[in-house]
């Protein structure tokens, strides 16, 4: 077979990396702000309510508005909301990102969290929340706005013996596991006290508005940033049984196994045996075929007093990159199901999907989202589950040197793993590329440090922050 041009290679490129950003900028939080909430005078407006909540606040009942922002999109998401709400006497707010954003409101507190892991600031803001919502009563409204990341950014534990060490090292366990995002999360919100509802139950008696912005699946919506603000339906029983599975006291500090093996470990707030409500909601919510909001009021007494709005989510991302393909002469299909698959599992299955796609399609492009899983057994080089997922393609791919085709893998937060790449590009020659540099892409990839050799290529996708966490896109292209 004859090798495909250079100048083949650099336009799928180039088209893989236009969807991407294309379908990100399309996603933007000032719009989807606007067709889920507008502020009139004294009044919010929930323009989509599903009937479980009020269709009006009257700001004026409020003396008081409280805005606590985290995760990777909270600066964007203050941002907006102040522009919006032009407000006021009686505000004040914290806000918890992982960069700092530009511009800053003096009555917001600023703190600038760690991730993948915990750092002093992830504490200081959880600390600065709860005290803020003790002084929250029934003459109080509480904006909660929430986006992917807050699970590591924003954090303390119940057992104050638990330190900053031993938090980093509870959370470095969890990532190296395996272990898909809502297992993980279960054990987060068992372990902290701003997690699985505790930070709504801080303030029991204010009406409590979360707006969401999901990089989860849509039925796991309770897992985004491990559910400050919402019901936990997962138990105690449930945690033990993850811990025995991917064998994780062994891998926890002395304090953290302590506090799992407590005999009177609590349950989460809002702990019910029924199916959880904001997965039903999102299930209503993709079978309309449209793409962002719902509200809920849960069955629970505890959370009566609380409305979710649902901004964005990685549906929405999907099918803007669906349009942006489409505008661009492919045939699209979409392919979700390897979502919180190990890498490679993935990496296989989404390439012979497109492989069979394209016997019927010359110009096709594959989307995927949602995130793949990556277990750790060494101490991991540079790299992250988007730039494995593309080497692992790139191996495959080389098999197939003839073959017009790109991989895309990036995500939306702009950051991958323990990188400033957004994700990588792979093709049919990336390994012959990589070894003309001198790398051996086998061993990068069992060592876990794939960013060196994409970065050599000159194939890693680099956005920056972007604000925003949609989860992955995976974009499969052939010319």
């Amino acid at each position: 077979m004859t090798p495909v041009s250079d100048a083949a290679l650099e336009n799928l490129h180039a088209t893989a990396t236009e969807i991407f950003t294309g379908a990100l900028a399309a996603c933007s939080i000032e719009s989807a702000f606007d067709r889920r909430l507008r502020f009139e005078g004294n009044v919010l407006h929930r323009l989509m309510p599903d009937g479980s909540g009020p269709d009006t606040i009257d700001l004026s009942h409020y003396k008081r508005v409280f805005v606590i922002a985290l995760g990777k999109a909270a600066g964007p998401m203050v941002e907006v909301l102040l522009e919006r709400m032009k407000r006021r006497k009686g505000l004040r707010g914290i806000c918890c990102s992982s960069v700092l954003p530009k511009r800053r409101n003096w009555r917001f507190r600023y703190f600038e969290g760690g991730h993948p892991l915990p750092n002093e600031d992830s504490f200081a803001a959880a600390r600065a929340a709860l005290a803020m919502l003790k002084k929250a009563k029934k003459d109080t409204l509480v904006f909660f706005l929430i986006s992917g990341g807050g699970s590591a950014l924003f954090d303390l534990p119940i057992d104050p013996a638990i330190t900053l060490e031993d938090t980093r090292a509870f959370h470095q366990a969890l990532l190296a596991s395996g272990a898909p995002i809502d297992q993980i999360n279960t054990l987060r919100k068992h372990f902290s006290q701003v997690k699985g509802g505790r930070l709504a139950m801080a303030a029991p008696e204010a009406l409590k508005v979360s707006l969401l912005l999901p990089d989860v699946p849509l039925r796991s919506l309770d897992a985004l940033s491990s559910g400050p603000t919402s019901p936990d339906h997962s138990t105690v029983e449930d945690v033990r049984a993850i811990i025995a599975k991917y064998e994780l006291n062994e891998k926890f500090p002395a304090q953290v196994r302590q506090f799992f093996e407590r005999e009177d470990m609590p349950e989460s707030p809002g702990n019910k045996k029924q199916r959880p409500l904001l997965p039903k909601i999102a299930e209503a919510v993709l079978a309309r075929r449209i793409t962002a909001a719902a509200t809920m009021k849960d069955e629970d007494d505890a959370f009566r007093d609380s409305v979710f709005e649902i901004l964005l989510s990685s549906h929405d991302l999907v099918e803007n990159a669906r349009a942006v393909a489409q505008r661009a002469g492919y045939f699209v299909a979409v392919d979700n199901s390897c979502d919180d698959w190990d890498y490679a599992d993935a990496a296989r299955y989404l390439l012979e999907q497109f492989h069979t796609l394209r016997s019927a399609h010359q110009r096709l492009c594959l989307v995927s989202a949602g995130e793949v899983t990556v277990t750790l057994n060494r101490t991991p080089g540079a790299g992250g589950r988007n730039q494995q997922f593309a080497l692992a393609c790139a191996l495959e791919l080389a098999k197939h040197p003839g073959e017009a085709m790109t991989v895309l893998s990036a995500g939306t937060d702009g950051i991958d793993g323990n990188t400033q790449s957004a994700g990588a590009i792979s093709d049919p020659t990336t390994i012959a590329r990589a070894e003309a540099f001198g790398f051996d892409p086998a061993r990068s990839l069992a060592e876990f440090n794939a960013c060196p050799l994409f970065t050599a290529l000159g194939d890693s996708v680099v956005t920056g922050p972007t604000g925003h966490n949609l989860r992955d896109l995976r974009l499969l292209i052939s010319g």
